[in-house]
């Protein structure tokens, strides 16, 4: 059993003791927690709270308690049923509701579940509000509504078509040059919202072939969710046989997009970003954002149209603040989360799709030679374990004075740019550990770069 609470929000397994795994005692007190602290903090007349679900065996126990909390809470709950993501985020803004509560695990496997926490603007909460979340559920610090204040439920399941059609409206999404360019597009939904969504997406945006796999929305999902290469085994193969032009994978909730080249390699996901971001600053150029674990191709592309980019904390919250900061037309972070201001601040696997089907009708080129024309890069991920007894905070400072002669950016750990590659060296928040995130010409360099961090790591300890 498992129960992680971060600033984020509540993400554990089903089943359990209360406190060892998401039980329904700890889905009423962090639902409750929520409600409190967007009582205090709303600028909202209205009393509604939206809820969408991803397609989770467990997505209907959860939904029932959260939402039954919430109108003990007094809140009137915008229920929104089976919604991605992103489709709950742009209800909120249109329902001109208090916040928002998406019932998902994201990449995690079945047996996981949990609660994002959204405010009025549909962006999910920062650091600070998050923490005040936390603080209120650890001292019980909420309490319920008399029987005469109890909150209602409203049933909108529309929220879907309203986002397909958000997403047609946008001036750089072009239909009719999709529909004329005739694509096979393969589609894996990992049996989760996406696999209704995607489909229905595609059928507006007048793709006429589409092959569907892991497209039931049963909640038992065909293979490990997260869309990593070694996890999408079917649709590269399927893709091998020329079936199809392009091949999309998305997780769980939508908000992340994996690309599959015409020949069954993987376009990569940190390039979903860059690709689109490729043909966005060719219509309005602009400036971008990502996170620093992110490719440094998007700057190299950013630099070529003559944009500025800028790179945050990890994180989506991060990513969307420093978004509004410099007036990034677009951004995101290298794990295929797009986030495209004109739709809406939020990571959208929906506007994702519509964009790089544009890019690849208009482009009249394969998948694999639009990918052949971006900057090649290739990005190792490792880390080293440490025993509670050391500290990272200082380990991180003297890897900092080691590499003091190179560019150094600590708002997130530290990372170190070389002239021709990067390391970054982040701390766990739940593990006595170092994460260590390296980019550079070919995986080989990657690899030995993280090997050389880690070697100065433990001389160091």
């Amino acid at each position: 059993m498992a129960l992680i609470k971060s600033i984020s929000g509540i993400r554990g397994t089903i089943g359990g003791a209360p406190g060892e795994g998401l039980s329904p005692l700890d889905i009423v007190k962090f639902t409750a927690a929520y409600a409190t602290f967007i009582k205090k903090i709303t600028t909202k007349k209205t009393r509604y709270i939206v809820v969408g679900r991803d397609a989770r065996i467990s997505g209907k126990m959860v939904n029932d308690i959260v939402v039954g909390t919430l109108t003990g809470m007094g809140f009137d709950v915008i229920n929104i049923g089976l919604a991605t993501t992103p489709t709950t985020e742009i209800a909120v803004v249109a329902e001109n509701a208090c916040g928002g509560i998406i019932l998902t695990a994201s990449h995690n496997p079945k047996q996981w579940n949990a609660l994002k926490l959204l405010n009025e603007n549909g962006e999910f909460l920062n650091d600070e509000q998050g923490r005040e979340v936390l603080r209120i559920a650890e001292n019980d610090e909420y309490e319920f509504v008399p029987v005469d204040e109890l909150g209602q439920v409203f049933i909108n399941e529309t929220y879907t078509q309203k986002h397909i059609d958000q997403v047609l409206a946008l001036d750089l999404v072009d239909v009719d040059a999709i529909s004329k360019a005739n694509l096979t597009v393969a589609v894996d939904a990992v049996n989760s919202v996406g696999g209704t969504v995607i489909p229905e997406l595609l059928e507006a945006l007048g793709v006429k072939n589409i092959v569907q796999l892991n497209c039931e929305v049963t909640g038992k999902f065909a293979h490990t969710p997260e869309p990593l290469p070694e996890n999408l085994t079917q649709i590269s193969d399927l893709m091998k046989s020329g079936v199809a032009d392009v091949g999309f994978v998305v997780d769980p909730d939508v908000d992340r997009l994996a690309i599959v080249m015409e020949n069954g390699e993987m376009f990569v996901e940190e390039y979903t970003l860059v690709s689109i971001a490729d043909y966005v600053l060719s219509q309005t150029p602009g400036a971008t954002v990502s996170n620093l674990s992110s490719s440094r191709a998007l700057r190299d592309v950013t630099e070529k149209h003559g944009c500025s980019y800028a790179a945050s904390a990890v994180g989506e919250v991060n990513v969307v603040t420093l978004m509004k900061e410099t007036g990034a037309v677009i951004g995101g972070e290298g794990n295929g989360g797009v986030i495209y201001p004109e739709c809406h601040y939020g990571r959208d696997a929906l506007v994702g799709v519509a964009l790089f089907l544009t890019l690849l009708a208009k482009s009249g080129k394969k998948v694999s030679e639009l990918k052949a024309g971006y900057p090649a890069y290739a990005i190792a991920k490792t880390k080293i374990e440490l025993t509670p007894a050391i500290d990272v905070d200082k380990i991180l400072e003297a890897v900092k004075e080691k590499f003091a002669s190179e560019k150094i950016t600590d708002i997130d750990g530290v990372k170190i740019d070389f002239p021709n590659s990067w390391v970054h060296l982040r701390k766990s928040n739940t593990e006595p550990i170092i994460r260590i995130y390296s980019e550079a010409a070919t995986m080989e360099e990657a690899n030995a770069l993280g090997d050389q961090i880690k070697y100065v790591i433990t001389s160091l300890i």
